[in-house]
This record gives C-alpha cells, structure tokens and sequence, in this order.
C-alpha cells in the first residue's frame, strides 16, 4: 500500500489496468468515473489546471493494484464565457476489486480523512449492494440533490459491433477525424457543443498526451462552412476489445440534423476496424435528461448499469 500522493500519469495507467481486469470479469462493477475511457479522459483535460487539487491512494496484492482512491479537492474553475466555477465540496473516483471488497472501508476512511469538514460526494455503482451497505455505514446517504427529474447522475450504456447501420449526413457535411483537422478546431468543437466549458488548447493537449487517446478515433462532422458542428472521442481499450465514446457533443446550431447519429455510427465503424467488438457511452440517466439517452438508443445502445449518487454532509 502507497501513502496519499497527488496523482500522476502512471497512477492512471495502474487505474486503468484495473479498470480493463474488471471489464473482463466484472463489467457491472465498473463505476461510471473509473472506467478506461473516463480515467483517461479525466486526467488529461484537468490535470494541467488541478493537479495539486488531486489526492491519491494505491492498495496493492503481490504487485497488482487492488483498489485505489482519487480524492477531487475544492477548485476553481474559469470558464469558456469569463466566469469562475467554484466547487466547495469533495469528490471520489474510486474502484475496489471484488476479491478485494474489504479494501473499501480502508478508502472510505482515507477519503474522510482527506476531505475532513468538506461535503464530500461519490459515485459508487448502483449493482453493488455490499458496497451500498458499507458506504452506509460510514454515513454516506443518496444525495438529494440528485433526486428528480434534473438529477445528475450516470448511466452507462453497451452495445455490441456486429451490425453496424450505415451512417448518412445531410449533403454538404463530411466526416473528419481530430488528426485531419487539428488542434484548434477539435478544442472548437468540444467548446461549442458544451458551451460553457473549461476546456482549452492546454487542456487538449493533456487529452493527447495520454496514453489511450489516439487522434485517428477522435471523429468529428464538419459543416459545409468548415465549422466541426459534431465531435466525439473513443477510448480504444485493446485488451478486451471495446471502444468508449467520452465526450460525444453537437453545436447547438448543428442540433436535429442528425449528425450526432452519424457521427456515432461512423465511430463505431472505425472502432470495428481497428478490432473493437464492443461499444460503451455514458449520459445522465434522469427522465428529465432524455436527448442522449434517446441517441444512444437510436443507434443500438441499451442500459447496462448506473449510478448511485451518495453525500456525507461537511458536519458529519
């Protein structure tokens, strides 16, 4: 076991690791935040800007990492339109293998101990009744604030790569991949579509930077006057041959023209070249969020597991 460090680049390589022996054997344990697309795309869009905001801890059995812990301290954020997110209270991404569920106590000790006398919120996977049971326990209860029809929290979603419908755009707009098109216009693209946003050249750069993102399955949808109106990233997880789109996003000037459809079925067709047999995406799984859930389902996806969002009051 590690002491508590701020993360690093080969910390998520371990995470991922975990992440890939988990999807092999346990794919419905796989919180939403630690899987191999999210870690990869977490730490490289944030960590220039938060890095000394983030705390670790690694668990390790006979050298394979077991379970970890990565504590998101309050930061501020500044935004694509001038203004500033502050966020006050703390966050833990975290994974536990399952032959190793005793572990979670000793993270959840270690997260109270690392964010004493913040609200401190997590993302435990909505399967996994044990570990419900000890996040219980500990005083974690489900967060109100993600109650309702405009609630927060995740699902995650799954289809297979057998039959892939063939992806049609409105005359005039193309295809495009982020090493065709640049630097520039893929940070565009994602600010447009998400606007506001965080995200920035800097931050691009960390996203390349890792060591799963690869530019050929970064595809974007480029209107006829230039403007990458659709974009999405895939996280190609060579291990167990499955591919996750994270972030997929449309211009709002772009929105109900199909693109975003188009987009995803053209990925997942590179995706199936590249050797990918299996796709994943996440999206809220509210009822009051139903846009992308009902694209990912046009194109084949179903719901396979979903979040838990629990709270520990700054009192507690």
């Amino acid at each position: 076991m590690t002491s508590s460090e701020l993360l690093t680049a080969a910390d998520v390589e371990l995470m991922q690791g975990l992440a890939q022996r988990l999807t092999a054997t346990h794919p419905e344990l796989v919180n939403s935040d630690a899987s191999y697309g999210e870690l990869a795309w977490n730490w490289g869009r944030g960590h220039a800007a938060f890095a000394d905001k983030w705390r670790r801890r690694l668990w390790f059995s006979d050298g394979d990492l077991v379970a970890w812990g990565w504590a998101q301290l309050p930061r501020r954020a500044r935004l694509s339109d001038g203004t500033v997110k502050e966020v006050t209270g703390a966050y833990l991404a975290h994974q536990v293998h399952p032959d190793h569920a005793g572990l979670l106590d000793e993270v959840i000790d270690w997260f109270d101990a690392t964010a004493p006398g913040l609200e401190r919120s997590v993302l435990p996977c909505a399967l996994d009744g044990a570990a419900l049971e000890r996040w219980a326990a500990h005083g974690y209860g489900t967060d109100p604030d993600a109650l309702g029809d405009e609630g927060s929290w995740t699902q995650f979603n799954q289809r297979d790569l057998t039959d892939i419908e063939r992806p049609e755009l409105p005359d005039g707009f193309r295809f495009r991949t982020a090493d065709e098109a640049g630097a520039e216009a893929a940070v565009q693209a994602h600010l447009d579509a998400w606007r506001p946003s965080g995200y920035s050249i800097e931050a691009y750069e960390g996203v390349r930077a890792t060591a799963a993102y690869r530019g050929d399955l970064h595809v974007l949808v480029e209107a006829p006057d230039g403007t990458m109106a659709s974009s999405g990233i895939m996280w190609f997880d060579e291990v167990n041959r499955t591919v996750e789109f994270e972030p997929v996003g449309t211009h709002p000037d772009y929105r109900r023209l199909g693109l975003g459809r188009a987009m995803l079925l053209h990925g997942m067709g590179l995706a199936k070249e590249a050797g990918a047999v299996h796709a994943t995406v996440a999206c809220l799984g509210a009822p009051g969020h139903p846009s992308a859930r009902g694209l990912y389902y046009s194109v084949g996806f179903h719901k396979f597991t979903w979040d838990a969002p629990l709270v520990k009051g700054a009192d507690a």
